[in-house]
């Protein structure tokens, strides 16, 4: 491997080849910590030109390559465990040509997605795409997954965000998307097929972002509530009265690991088996008065037992803590994690089925669920008990996959909701794509990375 090292460090740089252990270990997986790396080198280029010339070499050299962006992903998308490159994009981090007209931004693929937030906030601008792991994620790992978040409800996804992309093929040459255009009916937009692809078509090197206008005084409620039901009603009850920026859910066990993590103060004095917290605009003194009214009326029906509204912005950031610190205080254990969706009037009953089957059958297990409950969007964390090891501990939960799956299929829901395919949900993509689907995307694969070279086994063989 000393030859290839020397080689590509012809083109970005002998201190940007890594081969240490450490560093392999490192770059070669990602937060999901279910598989164990073993990449062959990791190389950082520095720009785009650089990113298609090591493209190129590791074509030559019959070298699979496992793109790394953040490594934030949980679903194994980003792990090198069978010898491949890793082409860290971290060097491609510029954010440049903003045009306050148009609203737009380039970004590296490399930029931080929090960069870009305050970039924008700077500028009198919002970029509203928001998530836990905002100070690590990087914008180019979002865009390969299509990363959601918890703002979904007003500003979508992260697709509706990208405007214009350069990509490097599997041959290593370059497009450039759409071109930053709002409007541009030429056939088929490739810069979609990118979005979600998981860096297998392509590997993204910069974005042209859309910027919106900031928010007005988000205020956050936090309300404690007793029944799944209970949770579906306040859904309908807030979002058909006034327009949600975030609608968020957790479960009592959730709210304890971050409060052991975070050493945080119980919100309420009694404790509760679920939680919601809301977010909204309050720009006026009406807006406000009609939450509380809404809050008020909710009350009456008993569809929560206790509640706050935050008064400042500090408070509004205290209260989020207790649901954007989920996944980091249970992240050592470390979780089997299931991010899936159904249709947000489903939730409760699909919620109710998975817990009864996953208790029954698995009692020793501890079922930590969070959510973006507004989008219809679940995070189910399977702790692992420390009397077993980790891989009894994968061999169980895959055994339990199929069931709860084929409950989620009876809901025509989806296997992965924002975190993507991977490794980890690559043996039940049938569950929520045809076969003529799967065929049709292996299709697409083959043509645009004929020699499979792009993160491969990832999605499907």
């Amino acid at each position: 491997m000393s030859i290839h090292l020397n080689a590509f460090a012809e083109i970005v740089g002998k201190d940007y080849v890594l081969d240490s252990k450490d560093d392999l270990d490192t770059y070669g997986q990602d937060w999901s910590r279910l598989y164990q790396p073993s990449p062959c080198l990791v190389v950082k280029p520095a720009n785009t030109d650089q990113v298609a010339a090591v493209v190129k070499l590791a074509s030559q050299l019959e070298l699979s390559i496992v793109p790394s962006g953040g490594r934030t992903g949980l679903s194994g998308g980003a792990v090198a465990c069978n010898d491949e490159l890793v082409l860290s994009l971290d060097r491609l981090n510029d954010i440049s040509d903003f045009n306050a007209t148009d609203r737009t931004v380039n970004c590296g693929a490399g930029v931080i997605t929090e960069q870009l937030q305050n970039f924008a906030l700077e500028n009198g601008l919002y970029y509203p795409v928001d998530f836990a792991s905002a100070g690590s994620s990087q914008i180019g790992g979002n865009i390969a997954t299509n990363a959601g978040g918890i703002k979904v409800l007003k500003y979508g996804l992260t697709r509706d965000w990208v405007l214009g992309l350069t990509v490097v093929t599997a041959q290593g040459d370059i497009l450039h998307l759409n071109n930053g255009l709002i409007k541009n009916a030429t056939g088929y937009d490739l810069r979609h097929l990118m979005i979600g692809s998981e860096g297998t078509l392509g590997i993204i090197t910069q974005a042209e972002m859309k910027l919106t206008s900031q928010p007005v005084e988000p205020t956050v409620m936090l309300l404690a509530t007793e029944s799944l039901s209970h949770i579906s009603a306040l859904l309908a009850h807030f979002q058909s009265n006034m327009e949600l920026l975030a609608f968020e859910f957790f479960s009592q066990q959730a709210l304890d690991k971050v409060l052991e993590h975070r050493q945080l103060k119980r919100p309420f004095e009694q404790e509760s088996p679920f939680y919601v917290l809301i977010e909204f605009e309050a720009g006026t003194e009406d807006a406000l008065d009609k939450a509380l009214q809404l809050f008020e009326n909710a009350a009456e029906e008993a569809w929560l037992v206790d509640g706050v509204i935050s008064q400042s912005t500090q408070q509004a950031t205290e209260l989020w803590q207790y649901r954007e610190g989920i996944s980091e205080s249970i992240s050592h254990y470390p979780p089997y994690k299931n991010d899936i969706a159904v249709k947000p009037s489903q939730v409760g009953d699909f919620l109710l089925q998975v817990d009864q089957f996953v208790n029954s059958r698995y009692p020793e297990f501890e079922n930590i669920w969070f959510g973006h409950i507004g989008d219809g969007n679940l995070h189910l964390n399977i702790l692992k008990p420390a009397s077993l090891d980790l891989e009894t501990f994968k061999q169980q939960c895959a055994e339990a996959n199929p069931e709860i799956f084929a409950i989620l299929k009876s809901f025509d829901g989806s296997i992965s909701a924002e975190h993507g395919v991977g490794l980890l949900k690559k043996p039940y993509l049938e569950y929520s794509r045809s076969p003529l689907e799967i065929t049709l995307m292996k299709a697409i694969k083959q043509n645009f990375d004929p020699n499979g070279l792009l993160n491969p086994g990832k999605l499907f063989e």
